[in-house]
């Protein structure tokens, strides 16, 4: 058994496949997965997993050079501070793109992993990095 916080085995074969520039998405319950990206799911119910957990796995194991998510997750409420399911877990500053932008670059990553989060916009593009 693996020793490591992501136990996943498709989700950790993705990321141990992943070159320089890579991306896969996490994405909330209803983010249009489209042809192409391998889809991996992981959503139980709403709610289960939440993004910030299935976050803090993948990052367990992943070198993340960028990240993007969209503006419309951002709290204007909180002058644009980051949304909660991921402020304090990475540690790179995330761009902020589009919605219509985060759904097409979906098209380009990897995998896309849906979790059971049901906050709006709750979706994030990882960008491999190298460890070297």
């Amino acid at each position: 058994m693996k020793r490591t916080l992501l136990l996943h085995a498709d989700l950790s074969q993705v990321i141990a496949t992943l070159g320089h520039g890579d991306m896969i998405v996490l994405g909330d319950a209803g983010l249009p997965i489209p042809d192409g990206p391998r889809r991996i799911d992981l959503a139980v119910t709403p709610g289960v997993p939440r993004l910030a957990d299935v976050l803090r796995a993948v990052l367990s194991e992943m070198q993340v050079e960028r990240a993007m998510l969209a503006r419309e997750a951002l709290d204007p409420a909180d002058g644009n501070a980051l949304p909660a399911w991921c402020a304090g877990q990475l540690a790179v500053t995330p761009e902020t793109i589009s919605h219509e932008e985060l759904k097409r670059l979906s098209a380009r990553a990897r995998a896309v992993v849906r979790t059971g989060e049901c906050t709006p916009y709750a979706n994030i593009v990882l960008c491999a990095g190298v460890t070297f």
